[in-house]
């Protein structure tokens, strides 16, 4: 049986993940080998590629708009060649008040690696602040030791602790700092048509999730279908597992800007909400020099 907690949860889990087309509590492993050629020269390294960058998000399903809200930053750190990006989730309105004004926020710090054409995770906080409670998840990645350290709360405040290790050959990248290495084209270059298997730390068995790129032909048919407007320039279907989205199927569809950030996005058929729709409502680009 649903419960009005179970609602509630499943309603702001759909909203926020509606704005951003990468599966969220998932920590990405980055292939090392394929896909990833040096920084061509003339271009930016990819922390000065995206650095001040903001995008803002609304969500909305059956008749309600604006339920949620969502902003994503990313900025330089005073340490050359670290950076710092941001995602902050929030209900509004009459479904933020039947949640308590839940707010989820996530937090990367990150570092330039291989001359600057790749970023890789130093540290990862998740923070979900219910009315005057709070759930920490704090993830930290120690390199050269090859060790990752996970400290979760406890319902009685206090924090839990363990120690992993990093596999050889695999690099722990959180979705954040993952979102932006495939803007950059880290995990190979973007073409129609294309499909990207992203390879996950494990989850409940999940190691992947596929990122399929529509051909030419669909692209066109969606565009005339849902009418968008030529910013939304690549069309992508996300396969997750249906109980991670909570939908029939486990569909995320959305469409990308030519700078491959999210324009729009989808969770089709969510149990008890029907589609559930993100949209980018504002801009700040990267900086310019």
């Amino acid at each position: 049986m649903l419960t009005r907690r179970g609602f509630v949860r499943r309603l702001v889990a759909l909203a926020i993940m509606a704005t951003f087309p990468f599966p969220f509590r998932a920590t990405g492993q980055s292939p090392l080998t394929q896909g990833q050629a040096p920084r061509s020269a003339g271009r930016k390294s990819i922390g000065s590629y995206f650095a001040d960058e903001e995008l803002e998000y609304e969500v909305s399903f059956w008749f309600l708009k604006r339920v949620a809200t969502a902003k994503m930053t990313f900025a330089r750190l005073p340490k050359a060649g670290r950076f710092v990006a941001t995602l902050q989730g929030e209900t509004v309105g009459l479904v933020g008040w039947l949640t308590r004004y839940r707010v989820d926020s996530y937090r990367a710090v990150m570092e330039e690696v291989e001359g600057g054409s790749r970023l890789r995770s130093i540290s990862f906080d998740e923070y979900v602040k219910i009315g005057s409670k709070v759930r920490r998840n704090i993830h930290r990645f120690d390199h050269e030791k090859r060790r990752w350290t996970h400290e979760s709360s406890r319902r009685d405040g206090t924090m839990r602790k363990v120690d992993y290790p990093i596999p050889e050959g695999a690099s722990y990248d959180d979705f954040l700092t993952a979102s932006y290495n495939f803007r950059y084209g880290v995990y190979g270059p973007m073409e129609r048509g294309k499909k990207f298997v992203v390879p996950t730390f494990p989850r409940k068995g999940v190691r992947s999730y596929e990122i399929t790129v529509a051909s030419k032909e669909e692209e066109e048919y969606r565009r005339r279908k849902e009418g968008v407007d030529q910013d939304a320039a690549y069309f992508i279907t996300l396969i997750l597992d249906p109980e991670v989205v909570n939908s029939r199927e486990g569909v995320i569809e959305g469409w990308l800007s030519r700078d491959l950030y999210p324009v729009r996005g989808t969770i089709k058929e969510a149990i008890l909400f029907g589609d559930v729709k993100g949209k980018l409502v504002a801009k700040t680009p990267a900086e310019k020099t």
